[in-house]
């Protein structure tokens, strides 16, 4: 299922290349975010993408749009798939990221650069405290539209703002959903996610691609986990 990406967040590239070749087939592709980037490296990336992987590099870029630029021209060399950066880091920003993605592909299909508008882990209350006195829906489709506007190929937003972002940006504008749990999830005690909705929902929200870790990852049997949500959202698919 395409529209599936495993989260790979784990604490050794041994494990997220294991991870990954028990779950070829069955997923879309693969997230290599802040933690296994951080500890190792670009070889991870290159290692994924050499075995014919689409990975997504989860670094949230958010800097001046010169470093910016520089960032997501490395981050295509690597020949990733998907790149994400910051909405809230501007126009100028975002436009100097997709010009950098298409520079550096050079012939190459450039990646997706997607902003990312609000994360998952925040409410009303979490905005409020860093001077953002609108609503959470408002703040996000605000993000869309500006992300939008400067050229991006679409956003990470939570499942709940899916329905309203692909009303706003239309069918053409690609939504990536974290924040997924429920149904064949493995939800942490220490899970900090606030705005969440089962696959099955993303993908009837309108959701293009939904991001998933913990219950995958966690499972006694990741494989079957993610066939589970293969299988539920086949069925949504199938509906619409």
């Amino acid at each position: 299922m395409d529209q599936l990406l495993v989260a790979l967040d784990v604490d050794s590239a041994d494990r997220a290349l294991k991870l990954a070749e028990h779950l070829r087939g069955a997923v879309g592709g693969y997230k290599v975010g802040k933690r296994l980037f951080t500890l190792e490296g670009p070889s991870i990336v290159r290692a994924l993408v050499e075995r014919g992987d689409r990975v997504f590099l989860d670094l949230k870029f958010h800097d001046i749009p010169n470093t910016v630029a520089t960032a997501v021209a490395a981050a295509t060399s690597l020949g990733v798939w998907m790149i994400n950066v910051h909405a809230s880091g501007g126009r100028k920003m975002m436009e100097a990221a997709r010009d950098a993605a298409a520079r550096a592909a050079a012939g190459r299909a450039a990646p997706l650069v997607i902003g990312v508008t609000v994360l998952t882990s925040m409410n009303a209350q979490a905005l409020a405290e860093v001077g953002i006195a609108a609503p959470v829906m408002d703040h996000v489709l605000r993000l869309a539209s500006l992300a939008q506007e400067a050229g991006l190929d679409g956003v990470v937003a939570s499942p709940q703002e899916t329905a309203a972002i692909r009303m706003a940006c239309g069918g053409d504008f690609t939504i990536v959903t974290p924040g997924i749990r429920g149904g064949a999830a493995v939800v942490s005690a220490t899970d900090d996610q606030e705005r969440t909705m089962t696959a099955p929902e993303a993908i009837a929200a309108g959701a293009n691609y939904i991001v998933v870790g913990r219950p995958i990852i966690a499972a006694e049997d990741p494989r079957g986990a993610a066939l589970k949500l293969r299988t539920q959202n086949e069925e949504i698919r199938t509906k619409t």
